[in-house]
């Protein structure tokens, strides 16, 4: 008697959710969501005399599976067929199981980034970074990844908030690849940054990380960098190498390593990014893609 009092009293408890707050949640249609109900019997389970049904916690669970699911290529019906026998915890490694290619991952981070769904995005990006490193997982899915979303948004015009939440899941993704560098195999730590008035830095966050996997440690000074920075930590910590990076042309000014400080021995300068004059930077090193900017930066310090 007690525990069928105590759950009546929970149930009665439970927020119910309409259809629109349940659909904000997902991220889909509420015509979404009122053709699952039709069609796969995804329905809200829960009704109060005198008002619409309403979705409670459970219903919600399932139909979170049904989006992941749908998210990470299963199809709607096989899709909702396990979303129906759902019970208990919801397993997001057995859903990004369905993910069996570079593909497959680049679709369920769009459609994901999509739905603002912040746990499967961050799921999907370590699987991959786990299974093939930081160079490919950047190079091959982020990137590209990156490239869709902003792409969709110039054209509709709307969207820039997901493109803000990937980002910014992406970086903390790679900030926790480079805490993992436990012991150094440089005596002094490379430095990177994004100079003048650059806002872009997703870019040296992915080589921060993946140096971190060769165990090079790195001094990372972030966006918009000003040469009075620069020049303060190359006199202090004396890196072996600078990578400095500029997306657009107005930051690509090459005082940002002329005008550094002397320093014996002399780090290998290395720029990146689009923003680079390279008539005007020939004596430079350049980096066109992250794995040339690892190899230049991991001979800079003789490993």
């Amino acid at each position: 008697m007690e525990t069928f009092a105590t759950s009546r009293h929970d149930r009665a408890m439970e927020e119910l959710l309409t259809v629109s707050a349940v659909a904000r949640r997902l991220g889909v249609a509420p015509a979404t969501l009122r053709t699952w109900a039709h069609r796969y019997g995804l329905g809200p389970s829960e009704h109060q005399a005198g008002h619409h049904r309403r979705y409670g916690a459970e219903d919600l669970a399932k139909l979170t599976v049904m989006r992941r699911l749908i998210t990470a290529g299963v199809t709607p019906a096989e899709a909702a067929k396990a979303a129906k026998s759902h019970k208990g915890k919801i397993n997001i490694e057995k859903i990004i199981s369905n993910c069996r290619d570079c593909d497959d991952v680049i679709d369920a981070i769009y459609r994901a980034a999509q739905s603002l769904d912040r746990v499967l995005i961050e799921k999907l990006i370590r699987k991959e970074i786990e299974e093939n490193g930081v160079i490919s997982a950047w190079q091959d899915v982020m990137v590209p990844v990156l490239v869709a979303i902003g792409l969709a948004w110039q054209e509709s015009g709307s969207g820039i908030e997901v493109e803000h939440t990937l980002s910014e899941i992406i970086k903390r993704i790679l900030r926790d690849e480079i805490a993992d560098v436990k012991k150094p195999i440089n005596p002094r730590p490379v430095l990177l940054a994004s100079v003048g008035e650059e806002l872009h830095s997703l870019p040296i966050h992915a080589l921060a990380a993946a140096l971190a996997e060769r165990s090079i440690e790195t001094h990372f000074l972030g966006s918009r960098t000003p040469l009075e920075a620069l020049c303060g930590m190359v006199t202090r910590s004396a890196p072996p190498a600078i990578f400095l990076w500029a997306q657009l042309k107005q930051n690509g000014d090459p005082k940002f390593f002329k005008e550094i400080p002397t320093i014996r021995p002399a780090p290998r300068i290395i720029l990146g990014g689009p923003g680079w004059d390279r008539k005007k930077c020939g004596s430079v090193a350049f980096a066109d893609d992250l794995l040339v900017a690892c190899e230049e930066i991991t001979r800079a310090i003789g490993a």
